[in-house]
């Protein structure tokens, strides 16, 4: 079964930077989609960036030029390296498996550690960022 591990959350100022991991188990490059969700207002997440298979990203608005995301394939590992951050994207941040696809911007109800129609999702790691 697909598990989600993330780590690297944590609490910096605003300007500063942070690296999320995530480690996948249960599955071996089956060239499915992976990214990042974030919480938006209400229950609601949204899909701030993802990455294919083929290593092709892309990234919600709010985030572009300074969100990175990147995957180690052989590793099952995916990174987001965020610079430039600001108080606004303070919030869990959850790594998920597309089932198989993920499309940026794309909202629902955030469902950390739940396998939902769509996606996998991990538990999620806090990320706050001070003024």
């Amino acid at each position: 079964e697909v598990q989600l591990v993330e780590s690297g959350g944590g609490s910096v100022q605003t300007g500063g930077s942070l690296v999320l991991s995530c480690t996948a188990s249960g599955f071996s490059s089956d060239g499915s989609d992976m990214g990042w969700y974030r919480q938006a207002p209400g229950d609601q997440c949204e899909l701030v960036a993802k990455i294919t298979s083929d290593d092709s990203t892309n990234y919600a608005d709010s985030v572009k030029g300074r969100f990175t995301i990147s995957q180690d394939t052989a590793k099952n590992t995916v990174y987001l390296q965020m610079n430039s951050l600001t108080p606004e994207d303070t919030g869990p941040y959850y790594c998920v498996k597309g089932r198989p696809r993920l499309w940026v911007g794309l909202r629902m109800r955030c469902a950390p550690g739940r396998h939902t129609e769509y996606c996998y999702w991990g538990q999620g790691t806090q990320v706050t960022v001070s003024s």
